[in-house]
């Protein structure tokens, strides 16, 4: 390093001649100076002033800050193995399958991809952490704190799976794991990366509007409603390519089978036991798609236009011939009452003269009383009587 003082020694007459060889340059205390000649790397300047002799402008030296925790420089390959470096920073060379989590100042500060890297040892702390990307996924205790910064949405694939959710994870096309819920991230470049969120909790799909017809051939509207839950996560999204659609399909084939097999009256009359058969039948097909049927229920059954005219013709005369029916009931046990009532009075005279009485107290209390007699010695009988 050619670092000469201003040159006092020499006359006057030439001082300002000889300055214009020599170049001034000043390194602060946070600062460090990268000597260069003819473009090859000499050596450090440490804090300073400094004046070199370069007649031929061959002379450089690049100032840079401490203060930025890394050294950037398009030559930094040349400076690293120049061994300048030893006890001033810290080396990094990170291979294809390594990445470097860097804190500054007890701060994460970014991720840094694979490439050569040197940072100052003093005056910022410093610390560097390697991870392997080997394995795709990169677990961290302070992940959530990571996943906030740049550098990680340029290196990582990130997501989240919400609660009372899996994710299932595939790599490179194949089932790899399932995600619990929360954040997660891979690394990118190192596997294709997909992952399904698949709700665990009980879910309703709407069967609605099915034309059906039953075992007597009349064709009715049916809507309906299936409940369930996902039980197997990885089967659910392997087996099918829409587990939801699939099940869809299934209970509008089961609800077929089961009004097919009924008349209308047997539907119209229990439609628990067509929600119940549903329900059993659509199990098995739904357990192959990793899902359980917690029910099946019957929510309308639409009848045609016609169909509910002639029904309620049927209801008018079913209720007609009810009401008929109790008319009838009522006025035998009226007649029977009066038959047992008249064989009584028949068999017993005192219980006649009883039923007499009853009618002139009767007769009596309503206040009019006309008497129009025709037979001789009724009115004297009457008159006892009274």
């Amino acid at each position: 390093m050619d670092k000469i003082g201003p040159p006092g020694a020499a006359r006057r007459g030439r001082e300002v001649v000889a300055l214009l060889f020599f170049k001034r340059y000043t390194v602060r205390s946070f600062e460090m100076g990268l000597h260069f000649r003819d473009g090859e790397f000499r050596g450090l300047v440490d804090a300073g002033v400094y004046w070199f002799f370069d007649p031929f402008g061959k002379v450089a030296v690049e100032v840079v800050s401490r203060r930025a925790p890394f050294l950037a420089h398009e030559k930094l390959d040349l400076i690293v193995k120049s061994g300048v470096l030893k006890g001033q920073a810290g080396v990094l060379d990170l291979r294809d399958d390594q990445r470097a989590l860097v804190w500054v100042d007890r701060r994460f500060a970014r991720i840094l991809p694979p490439g050569q890297y040197a940072y100052w040892l003093d005056p910022r702390e410093v610390r560097i952490e390697l991870v392997e990307t080997r394995r795709p996924r990169f677990e961290h205790e302070d992940l959530k704190l990571i996943a906030r910064t740049p550098s990680a949405r340029e290196q990582l694939d990130m997501g989240t799976v919400g609660a009372g959710c899996v994710g299932v994870l595939f790599l490179d096309g194949r089932f790899a794991d399932t995600l619990e819920p929360g954040l997660w991230a891979f690394w990118k470049g190192a596997a294709e990366v997909r992952v399904v969120e698949v709700d665990l909790r009980e879910a309703t799909i709407d069967v609605p509007g099915q034309e059906i017809m039953s075992a007597d051939k009349v064709t009715l509207r049916l809507n309906a409603l299936a409940t369930y839950k996902v039980t197997d996560p990885r089967r659910a999204v392997c087996t099918a390519d829409d587990y939801k659609q699939a099940l869809y399909r299934e209970a509008q084939l089961v609800l077929r089978a089961v009004v097919g097999a009924r008349e209308l009256d047997a539907l119209l009359a229990d439609k628990e036991s067509v929600a119940a058969e549903a329900a059993a039948l659509l199990a098995p097909r739904a357990s192959a798609l990793g899902l359980e049927v917690v029910s099946v229920g019957i929510r309308d059954l639409i009848l045609p236009g016609d169909m509910k005219e002639l029904m309620n013709k049927v209801m008018e005369a079913r209720k007609a011939a009810e009401a008929n029916l109790i008319t009838r009931r009522e006025e035998t046990a009226a007649l029977r009452s009066q038959a047992n009532t008249a064989k009584l009075l028949a068999e017993s005279p005192m219980l006649m003269r009883l039923r007499e009485l009853e009618v002139l107290e009767k007769v009596v209390a309503s206040g009019n009383l006309n008497v129009v007699l025709g037979e001789k010695g009724l009115l004297d009988r009457v008159v006892n009587l009274v």
